[in-house]
């Protein structure tokens, strides 16, 4: 049988090699039809305790590494990634863009200088 891999966004990270996945799911109300979304947490290894609370998230079934932990890192979510990893990395294009702004203006304001003496 093959083992599941789930993606989702660190909640925490406050564990030693431990991360814990909020892996969210959308399901159907059974009498009102209406799309809901579930969600539940996972506890995964993560080795080299690379990964920090928000960030997306692939993980994989495995051998049960401790009471609650059954469940290994495989690295960054690829594809279309949750919510909050799309909110993060617009909000890292809107920084880069007000700093070019920012950088054209300072570049303009130094030609008019130049210009006025």
């Amino acid at each position: 049988m093959p083992k599941r891999i789930l993606q989702g966004i660190v909640v925490s990270d406050a564990q030693n090699k431990t991360v814990v996945v909020r892996v969210e799911r959308r399901v159907m109300h059974p009498i009102y039809k209406k799309f809901i979304t579930r969600s539940k947490k996972y506890a995964a290894h993560d080795e080299d305790n690379k990964f920090h609370t928000g960030d997306a998230v692939q993980i994989e079934e495995s051998r049960p590494i401790s009471k609650r932990k059954s469940w290994i890192v495989l690295g960054e979510a690829t594809g279309v990634a949750p919510g909050l990893a799309r909110r993060r990395a617009r909000a890292s294009e809107v920084e880069g863009e007000a700093a070019a702004e920012a950088e054209g203006e300072a570049e303009v304001a130094a030609v008019e200088a130049g210009g006025a003496l």
